[in-house]
């Protein structure tokens, strides 16, 4: 999450208004079956068949879905076709469609995940682009939110801001809002509200079956809603979260630029910020160590987030304290920070993301800094033109976010359970070519198995959280939440799920039938 340019950019502004998916009743784009397609595949004809709309390969629609992936690894796997359905019950006619047919499916909601496959599939599957379903609907007696699968966090919080209202959601204005939710989503509010799915009141899910069913904490399939807060794609399709706002206004927030030369008071500034936390649950930061193609070069930043409106809390005087070289830092509003392009990574190129969870030690930090910058001199020997990112990112995980996920009903991940405070660790590279991510792939694997082999040698340096969001496909996510969430969620996906179709027919995401404990 979050990058930093050599210049801050403007916050961009975009319309919010609330959107309603087109009337089920309004007719498909025309669809001509070819012989290619007949041959192809039977789901292909069915579905031409089942008034859905569908965009097939070779046409404008379909190239423009294809295109809007954030990221261009994930954008190379091309379906057989693409579905975008109106509402909860055009997903579960084309889920049923894909069932009888044996058909295997991704499921796609904003396009932010990073890993081909995650939410994209190959010219043997089909995807279910839920792009249709994207609406900001705010109800002012219950102060909660309708949020559609297939929206954007940028839109939702510019809607809500005309209610005075916010949610916790996405620290990106172009992160989508099922995906974020589905893995857990830490965000902006974690601190004072827990993660983003200990906000949800409520989850419409079309089943494999094709019905529809809602899940909440009150009882109504209280165990699948339970299931649904960071067990991903695992039990169903959602196409609805019901979820808690409160009130907002102007928050103090913006990004500050360090030279590499403060590592080390960096990492103990990031350390006594994580372990104050508790006494201002209402001040967040994430801290970088990343390289630019505008810098050629490491550099440090941070991102500040005080969502009170306090100017420079006291939270932030270490790092007030350290020599900075520019800062964008100012009141501001939600809607305009996600907006902003320099608060957004680039797209369009292939990414790499790896995760961890560490002891909130200055020694891991500093480790894992070093690392990274050998790792970027090996990338500028590779890349001489220099176009690539990384970043070597570290945000605070301070036992106070277990605690909120408890006072909230409790979710799937077992953030609760950890004993010390500590920092979750991303390391990600962004580079141009597939044969350049073919070289990087590997050097990031080996930077986080690296930091991870560093982080044994001090007493529970390694935490056991994986965080799903940021997880690539090689990792394991679901197994970190523990032995007990792991059956229990297995059990769950069996009864709402009894043939396993979205561990079988769906292979994106991470299965609960594949988690190792």
């Amino acid at each position: 999450m979050g990058c930093f340019t050599s210049r801050p950019s403007k916050p961009a502004h975009s319309s919010s208004s609330s959107s309603s998916p087109p009337s089920p009743k309004s007719s498909p784009p025309p669809t001509t079956i070819t012989s290619k397609e007949q041959a192809l595949s039977p789901a292909v004809q069915a579905l031409s068949k089942s008034n859905l709309v569908l965009l097939h390969p070779s046409t404008s629609e379909y190239e423009a879905r294809q295109s809007s992936y954030w990221s261009s690894s994930a954008k190379q796997l091309s379906p057989s076709c693409i579905i975008q359905p109106r509402n909860a019950g055009e997903v579960g006619k084309a889920l049923r469609i894909l069932t009888t047919t044996k058909t295997s499916f991704a499921i796609r909601s904003g396009g932010h995940m990073q890993w081909a496959g995650a939410n994209s599939i190959g010219p043997h599957g089909v995807t279910i682009d839920l792009g249709l379903l994207s609406w900001t609907r705010y109800d002012a007696a219950s102060d909660t939110v309708d949020l559609g699968p297939g929206g954007v966090w940028r839109d939702v919080y510019h809607e809500l801001h005309s209610h005075g209202r916010v949610v916790a959601g996405g620290r990106e204005g172009n992160v989508g809002v099922a995906g974020l939710i589905l893995g857990g989503g830490n965000t902006f509010f974690t601190p004072r509200a827990g993660f983003a799915c200990d906000n949800v009141v409520e989850f419409e899910v079309v089943l494999a079956d094709g019905s529809v069913v809602t899940a909440d904490g009150k009882g109504e399939n209280a165990d699948l809603f339970w299931a649904l807060k960071g067990g991903g794609n695992n039990f169903g399709i959602v196409t609805n979260f019901k979820m808690k706002t409160f009130v907002t206004g102007q928050i103090w927030a913006g990004l500050t630029f360090y030279p590499k030369q403060v590592t080390q008071p960096a990492a103990q500034a990031l350390v006594e910020f994580t372990d104050g936390m508790e006494s201002d649950p209402d001040s967040n930061l994430l801290c970088f160590f990343a390289y630019t193609p505008q810098f050629k070069d490491v550099g440090i930043a941070t991102m500040s987030v005080q969502v009170a409106g306090v100017e420079k809390a006291p939270a932030y005087d270490k790092w007030l304290a350290l020599p900075s070289i520019m800062t964008t830092c100012k009141m501001t509003t939600v809607p305009e920070l996600v907006s902003d392009p320099a608060n957004n990574l680039p797209r369009q190129y292939h990414d790499i993301w790896f995760t961890a969870s560490f002891k909130n030690d200055v020694r891991i930090i500093a480790k894992a800094a070093e690392l990274h910058e050998a790792m970027v001199d090996e990338f500028k020997a590779f890349i001489p033109d220099g176009d690539f990112w990384t970043q070597c990112l570290f945000q605070p995980l301070p036992t106070l976010f277990g605690r909120r996920s408890a006072e909230a009903g409790g979710n799937t991940m077992g953030v609760e359970r950890q004993k010390h405070n500590g920092v979750l660790f991303q390391a990600a590279a962004m580079v141009r070519t597939p044969e350049q991510e073919a070289f990087a792939y590997p050097k990031v694997r080996d930077w986080i198995a690296a930091v991870r082999e560093f982080a044994a040698t001090i007493e529970d340096g390694n935490l056991e959280w994986v965080y799903l969001n940021y997880s690539d496909r090689s990792q394991n996510p679901l197994g970190s939440y523990g032995l007990e969430n792991v059956g229990r969620l297995a059990k769950i996906a069996a009864k709402y799920d009894p043939e396993g179709v979205f561990q079988k027919l769906c292979p994106g995401g991470f299965k609960i039938s594949a988690a190792n404990i």
